[in-house]
């Protein structure tokens, strides 16, 4: 069966303009009934839309608000903040070392803001950091801006193209995004930083092992209160990218590729997310350093077969 996930069909946006498009209720309930998901047609097709059939879109941006409310809860009980912290805290120590001038991160796909949120709370990278969410769903970016402001959090947010931004990022970084890009999209995503001015990149996303679907059925079963979360938390997983399709499509020109905690190195029953890397080349050995002995379980292209078998 093909994996879609729900809120991919629910919110279309035109990448280049920001404009939200409308989505029909029932071609959205035909994709998925074609791919063979009568469970997910039938939450779509309870959700509310006008006479001409085209979802109601004050309803579908309360339910995903309400669904990345319930994320950031996730994202909460599996540290993720601390995770993102144990990476980009060598990795901006390196980038000082071999940069002047502001520093800035900007996560893509932010949603509600809460890795940003949390970095500006806690202040780990240093204030010099600039941090920035970007994403395509106003209503999202609308909500991160309302939480922050309430938080008084030193940090912002923006609807758009992080890729279009008018200061350059100096490290981009995502949680759970990857997923949603497939075929040719993927590479295209790594070949955009690339092409950028950007040091970094930093991408966290589910591990690819065999427990994930089942570890993201039982959570989500017991954690998500709406049908679409705990739909959407269970093909993410089943739609997550393997250690040598991320290291493959990661693998551009000028940035060098490296994967933390590949499958052989770490536990599987404890593995849930995970980043790949990219580091222009000149930033891989003051990266290693920085590390210190965490640097043994970054693996590059070339190690992956024997370190991850």
């Amino acid at each position: 069966m093909l994996h879609l996930e729900i809120s991919d069909l629910i919110t279309v946006t035109d990448p280049r303009s920001g404009a939200r498009l409308p989505v029909h209720r029932g071609d959205v309930v035909r994709r998925l009934r074609e791919a063979g998901d009568r469970r997910a047609a039938r939450i779509v097709a309870a959700l509310p839309a006008d006479p001409y059939d085209v979802l109601d879109p004050r309803a579908v941006d309360r339910l995903m608000i309400g669904v990345h409310t319930e994320l950031q809860r996730l994202s909460e009980e599996l540290r993720l903040g601390e995770r993102l912290v144990h990476v980009l805290g060598p990795l901006f120590e390196a980038v000082r070392a071999t940069a002047t001038g502001p520093l800035r991160l900007v996560d893509v796909g932010s949603g509600l803001g809460y890795a940003v949120r949390w970095l500006a709370a806690h202040g780990r990278l240093g204030p010099e950091v600039e941090l920035v969410g970007v994403d395509l769903d106003a209503a999202l970016v609308g909500e991160a801006e309302r939480l922050a402001r309430a938080e008084g959090l030193d940090c912002r947010f923006v609807h758009g193209n992080a890729f279009d931004l008018p200061e350059a990022a100096t490290v981009y970084v995502s949680t759970g995004v990857l997923h949603h890009f497939r075929g040719p999209d993927l590479a295209e995503f790594f070949r955009a930083q690339a092409a950028s001015p950007a040091l970094a990149f930093c991408h966290f996303d589910i591990a690819a092992t065999r427990l994930a679907p089942v570890g993201a059925w039982v959570f989500h079963r017991t954690r998500m209160r709406h049908p679409l979360g705990r739909h959407d938390g269970v093909a993410s997983a089943r739609r997550a990218h393997t250690d040598e399709a991320l290291l493959h499509a990661a693998a551009t020109p000028g940035m060098r590729p490296l994967l933390y905690e590949p499958r052989g190195l770490a536990n599987p029953f404890c593995t849930t997310l995970r980043p790949i890397i990219g580091v222009r080349p000149e930033l891989e050995a003051p990266l290693r350093r920085a590390m210190g002995r965490a640097a043994r379980r970054l693996v590059g292209p070339e190690q992956l077969v024997g370190a991850a078998r």
